[in-house]
C-alpha cells in the first residue's frame, strides 16, 4: 500500500468532529434521561458501598466515581464530562497539535464513563463502534510531545490498518446476519419494500425511495448482500484499484442510507473508517494536484499480472451475484427480475468454509503491513533514529496484534464452530478486556421489523378522562400530515426508544413507566425530550391529570392514480391499548415503579454553590430550549467552514513564498538539495510529508532540515 499521510490525518479530523457531534448530542438529553428528574438517574448505577475508588473503578470504569470528591453531584459531573468532551473534540478538528494521542485517549475516557452508567440509552451499536473506533485513534494518532512522531512514523500502516480490518469486521457481519436470521424478507429480497417506512425515524426521501417499484427494491437488495458480503474481502487486498473499488461501493450504500433514513453518526463514523482504504495518491486526485509517485522498481509483467487479477476478481463478483440471486432481464417491461438461489444450509456451508479463512486473510494482511514496516524501520539512517523507530514499531505492532487476537472472539459469532475453535488464550484476553467496549460484535438489520405495518406507540394526556389530547414528540412520526424530520448526525434517544418500545409491550420497556410518571408530575427536563420549545408541549401550563399510551399501525401513504402526492404523508390503524390510564397516586403506576426499581428512596445531593457547578448550570440556561440538529449543524458548519478558510490561508502563503525568495541568492546546488527537492514534490501545497523520502548528509544540513520541518509543521496546522 503507498503512503497514508493524508487519510491518516483525515481520519483523525473525522474523528474529532464525530466525537464533538457524539458529546453535544448526549449532553443535550442528560437532564431529561439521567439527571436527578430524569427518566433513568444515572446516581442509581453509582452505589457506594465503601469500597476503595481503584476497586470501584474496576467494577465499573467510569470518572463519575469521582464526582463525591469533586463535590459534584452525578447530573452535574456527566454534564461537565460531556461539556470537556465537546470542547477538547471541537479543539481537536480546528488544531491539528491537539489530535494527539493522548488526547483522544481522554476523548475515550469521557464516552465510556458515559457508556458505563447510560443503561438503555446508551447501548446502541454505534455507542460500541464509537467506543471501538475512538480507542484505535489512541493507536494511530501521533504523540506530539515527542518531536519527529508526528508527521509520520514507520509503524503508521499498522495501526492504520486496525481501522481496516474493523471495517471488515462490522460490514460482513452485517451483511452474514441478514441471511442467518432466517429473516423471510431478506430471503425474499422484499426487506427494502418495508424498510423505508418501518425504519426508526425516515427522512422525506424515504417517502420517495418507498414509492419505487418491488423489482427495484429486490434489486436493492441484492446489491447490498454484494456490498456488505462480497465487497468486504477486497478491503484486504494487497491490489491498490480492488480496494479502491470497494471504498465506493461502500460510500454508495452509506451516503444512501444518509439520505433516506436518520442514524445519527453511525454512517459517518463507517464513512470514516472507509477513508482506512484510501492512500496520499488518491487524495491528491480528489484534489487536482500533481502526484509524483515513487519510482516503481517492478516489471511491467507486475502490473500485468495485477490487472488481470483485478479483472477476474470484478467478473467473479459480477457472475456469482447473477447467479445466486438468478438475475434476469425483461427488456421489454424494463425491469430486471432477482430470487435467491441458494439456500440456508448452503449458506451456512459457505459461511464455515469462509469465516477462518477470513481470519487468516487478515493474519497474512497484517503481517505484510508488519513486515513492510519492520523494513522501514531498517532503512533509516542513524543509528538513534532506527533504534527509536525499532522501538515504536515493536510496541506498536504487539498492540495491533493484540487487538487483532482479541477481535477475533465476536467477529467468530457469526458462526458457532468457528467461535468455539477460538484459542482459549484470546478468548481469555477479550474476558479481560470487554468492560472496556476495545472490541465488540456487529449486526445491523439482522431482522426487518413492521412488515404488517410500523407500530407506533401514542401517548395522550387528560384533564377529565373526557378529552384526550395527544402528546407528539418532534423527530418520531406521529401526526399524519407532519413530514418526517431531518436531524442526522444528532440521536433523540427517547425516540429511538420509543421505536423499539413498540415492538413489545410495556414490561419489557421498564424506562416506559418512569416515563408516563415524569410526565404526570410535569418534569420539565423530560419534557423537553419530546419538545424542546416546551411551549409546544401541550400541557407546559399544567401537567395533565391522566395518561394513557395506545399502539398504533403506521403506513406510509401512496401516490395518487393521477400521479399526485396526496395531503398527508402517513395512514394508519388503531390496534390496543399499550399502557392504561393512569394518574398519580395510581395503585398500577405505584406497583409498576415497585416492580421496576424505580422508586427513588436516595436523597439527591445537595445544589452546589461552588464555581464549577455554577458554570455548568449557566452553560445549561444558555443552550435550554435550542434545537439539537440546528446547534449541531451549526457546529459541525462552522468547524468545516474555519479549516477550509485556514487552508486557502496556507495555500496562498506558500505560493507567495517561491516569489519572496526570488530577491535571495541562489544557494549552490548540493545533493541533500537535490533530494529535498524531489522529496517534498508532492509536498508543494502542505498536504503531507514523506518522511521515507528525506535524506541526511552531514550535521549542518540536519540541524536546518530539523528547522524546516518544523515550520512545515506549523504550516499543516494552519491548514488544518
Amino acid at each position: 500500500m503507498g503512503y497514508i499521510t493524508l487519510p491518516r490525518r483525515l481520519f483523525l479530523w473525522c474523528m474529532a468532529l464525530i466525537y464533538m457531534v457524539a458529546f453535544v448530542s448526549l449532553y443535550l438529553q442528560i437532564p431529561g434521561l439521567y439527571g436527578n428528574d430524569g427518566l433513568l438517574p444515572a446516581r442509581w448505577q453509582l452505589r457506594y458501598s465503601g469500597k476503595a475508588l481503584w476497586e470501584q473503578l474496576l467494577s465499573s470504569p467510569t470518572l463519575l466515581w469521582l464526582a463525591p470528591r469533586l463535590g459534584l453531584d452525578t447530573q452535574t459531573a456527566m454534564e461537565l464530562l460531556c461539556l470537556l468532551g465537546a470542547a477538547l473534540s471541537l479543539a481537536a478538528s480546528l488544531l491539528e497539535s491537539l489530535r494527539d494521542s493522548l488526547v483522544f485517549l481522554f476523548l475515550w475516557i469521557i464516552y465510556l464513563s458515559m457508556y458505563q452508567v447510560g443503561q438503555v440509552f446508551l447501548y446502541f451499536q454505534w455507542d460500541s463502534l464509537l467506543l471501538e473506533t475512538g480507542f484505535l485513534c489512541v493507536l494511530i494518532a501521533p504523540v506530539t510531545s515527542l518531536g519527529g512522531w508526528r508527521a509520520g512514523r514507520e509503524h503508521d500502516h499498522v495501526t492504520f490498518w486496525l481501522a481496516r480490518w474493523l471495517l471488515f469486521r462490522l460490514m460482513f457481519a452485517s451483511g452474514v446476519v441478514k441471511l442467518t436470521s432466517r429473516c423471510p424478507t431478506w430471503w425474499g429480497l422484499t426487506a427494502l419494500t418495508y424498510h423505508y417506512e418501518t425504519q426508526c425515524i425516515p427522512t422525506p426521501l424515504a417517502w420517495f425511495a418507498h414509492q419505487l417499484p418491488v423489482w427495484w427494491h429486490k434489486l436493492s437488495v441484492v446489491a447490498t448482500f454484494v456490498i456488505e458480503i462480497a465487497a468486504p474481502f477486497l478491503f484486504l487486498s494487497p491490489l491498490r484499484r480492488l480496494r479502491l473499488g470497494a471504498f465506493y461501493m461502500q460510500v454508495l450504500l452509506q451516503v444512501l442510507i444518509i439520505l433516506s433514513g436518520n442514524y445519527n453518526f453511525f454512517n459517518l463514523l463507517t464513512l470514516t473508517m472507509c477513508l482506512s482504504l484510501l492512500d496520499d495518491q488518491h487524495i491528491y486526485f480528489w484534489l487536482r494536484k500533481k502526484y509524483t509517485p515513487t519510482p516503481n522498481r517492478g516489471s511491467s509483467l507486475w502490473w500485468w499480472a495485477g490487472f488481470v487479477v483485478e479483472i477476474a476478481v470484478w467478473a467473479l463478483i459480477g457472475f456469482g451475484t447473477v447467479t445466486l440471486f438468478d438475475l434476469q432481464i425483461n427488456w421489454d417491461k424494463g425491469t430486471v427480475s432477482s430470487r435467491t438461489a441458494f439456500t440456508f444450509h448452503q449458506f451456512n456451508q459457505f459461511l464455515k468454509t469462509v469465516t477462518f479463512p477470513s481470519v487468516w486473510l487478515g493474519v497474512l494482511s497484517l503481517t505484510w503491513e508488519l513486515v513492510s514496516a519492520m523494513f522501514r524501520c531498517a532503512c533509516v539512517e542513524g543509528f538513534f533514529k532506527r533504534f527509536l523507530g525499532t522501538v515504536q514499531w515493536t510496541v506498536f505492532g504487539a498492540a495491533a496484534v493484540s487487538m487483532f487476537a482479541i477481535s477475533l472472539v465476536p467477529f467468530t459469532y457469526i458462526e458457532y464452530d468457528s467461535n468455539g475453535s477460538v484459542w482459549p488464550g484470546v478468548r481469555q484476553g477479550y474476558d479481560a478486556v470487554s468492560r472496556y467496549q476495545l472490541v465488540n460484535s456487529y449486526g445491523l438489520f439482522r431482522r426487518m421489523t413492521g412488515v404488517g405495518g410500523r407500530p407506533e406507540v401514542v401517548i395522550e394526556g387528560s384533564m377529565d378522562k373526557v378529552t384526550w389530547t395527544e402528546i407528539e414528540f418532534m423527530y418520531k412520526p406521529g401526526n399524519l400530515s407532519a413530514p418526517p424530520s431531518v436531524i442526522t448526525p444528532h440521536q433523540p434517544r427517547l425516540d429511538w426508544q420509543m421505536w423499539f418500545a413498540a415492538l413489545g409491550t410495556h414490561t419489557h420497556s421498564p424506562w416506559f413507566t418512569s416515563l408516563m410518571y415524569r410526565l404526570l408530575q410535569g418534569k420539565t427536563d423530560v419534557i423537553e425530550l419530546i419538545q424542546s420549545d416546551v411551549s409546544q408541549y401541550p400541557f407546559h401550563q399544567q401537567p395533565p391529570m391522566y395518561l394513557r399510551a395506545h399502539r398504533y399501525k403506521y403506513w406510509f401513504t401512496k401516490t395518487l392514480a393521477d400521479g399526485s402526492y396526496p395531503q398527508r404523508w402517513w395512514r394508519r390503524v388503531y390496534i390496543e391499548e399499550f399502557y392504561p390510564t393512569v394518574h398519580l397516586g395510581d395503585t398500577f403506576l405505584e406497583s409498576m415503579l415497585s416492580q421496576h426499581g424505580l422508586k427513588d428512596k436516595s436523597i439527591p445531593r445537595r445544589v452546589s454553590e461552588a464555581a464549577v457547578p455554577q458554570a455548568v448550570r449557566w452553560v445549561r440556561s444558555q443552550v435550554r430550549g435550542v434545537s439539537a440538529p440546528l446547534l449541531l449543524w451549526s457546529l459541525l458548519f462552522c468547524s468545516i467552514t474555519l479549516c477550509l478558510l485556514r487552508g486557502q490561508q496556507l495555500e496562498i502563503t506558500l505560493k507567495t513564498k517561491p516569489t519572496a525568495a526570488k530577491a535571495e541568492p541562489k544557494p549552490t546546488a548540493t545533493p541533500h538539495h537535490t533530494e529535498a527537492k524531489e522529496a517534498n514534490s508532492n509536498d508543494k501545497d502542505g498536504l503531507g510529508q514523506r518522511p521515507e523520502e528525506r535524506k541526511e548528509v552531514d550535521a549542518e544540513e540536519d540541524e536546518r532540515s530539523g528547522e524546516d520541518k518544523e515550520s512545515e509543521r506549523e504550516d499543516h496546522d494552519v491548514r488544518d
